[in-house]
Order: C-alpha cells, then structure tokens, then sequence
C-alpha cells in the first residue's frame, strides 16, 4: 500500500488511509475481544503472516468454517444415530474444540466445553442446547470474521491479497 501512494505522490494522504486502516484493525479485534468471540490465539495466528502470506489468517479461518461443517454434520449424524452414546458426542465435540482452539474461536470453545460437562453428566437436554449454541455462535463469528476479512481486503495489499473461497 504505502509504495503504491508514494508513486502518486500523496505520500502523506497515503499514510492518513494506512493509520485510519491500522486503527480501525485495531478497534475491531480488541471489540471482538473484549466480547470474548476471540481470543489471544487468533492474534497469534495473525501474527504467522507475512509478505509471502498475505492473507495467512483468512486461510486458515476458511479452513476451519469448512472443518466445522464437516464436524457439525457428524455430531448430527451422531446424535440420531447414537442418542445415548456420550462418548461418540464427546470424540467429534474434541475435535470441534480444538479446532476453536486453534484459530481463537473463544466463545465456540467455551460451548463445546459446556457440551462436555452434560454429557459428563448424562444430561442429553443439556447437549442438545449447548450443540444448538455452538452453532449461533458459529453463525455469529462467521460474521464478524467475514466482516473483519472484507475491511482487510479494502485496504489492499497492505491488508490482505485475495479473498480464498468460504
């Protein structure tokens, strides 16, 4: 971004957008924070890209969405087909944990614990609202994640290179 101000000329309007962008980066993953939809291992996360991988983090965010469908559609699969084998739930819901885990999904995480609990306490009513909450929270962070992607790739190549497919 800032070599493609330099050559028009406007350095300092250039470096105006680039601090309005950084700040506004900012204000939106501390929000998304401080909310608890994330948590410090997205920013690390973040912090893996670099010139060779501009847009690193929307990578692997797409890759967990299409994890997550795949590991939704077996805990569905596995609560019809098994409504009272808690362990089957539990394997496929540690899965889904650590993948929150892995990006940051902090809210998701949480959920998938509270899975864990009733199903540690036999409390079928219990999984099923907790499973029906991961998947609002999904929804939820998906739209925030989508939105924080889209204002990285408005700032153009200082921001993010291309949109990968979701």
């Amino acid at each position: 971004m800032w070599i493609a101000c330099a050559h028009r000329g406007n350095q300092i309007a250039c470096a105006r957008k680039m601090l309005t962008f950084a700040i506004q980066k900012l204000e939106y993953l501390e929000l998304h924070l401080r909310l608890g939809y994330l948590d410090e291992q997205f920013c690390q996360v973040e912090d893996l890209q670099d010139e060779a991988s501009l847009n690193f983090a929307e990578e692997v965010v797409t890759l967990f969405f299409k994890d997550f469908a795949r590991l939704i559609s077996n805990i569905e699969q596995a609560l019809v087909k098994y409504p009272k084998d808690f362990n089957k739930w539990d394997a496929y819901m540690q899965q889904l944990k650590g993948s929150c885990s892995s990006i940051g999904a902090s809210r998701m995480k949480s959920e998938c614990m509270s899975f864990r609990d009733y199903r540690g306490q036999g409390n079928v009513e219990g999984c099923m609202k907790s499973f029906q909450k991961v998947k609002r929270e999904h929804g939820a962070l998906r739209q925030k994640l989508e939105a924080y992607f889209q204002l990285l790739r408005q700032a153009g190549p200082a921001g993010a290179a291309t949109r990968p497919a979701m």
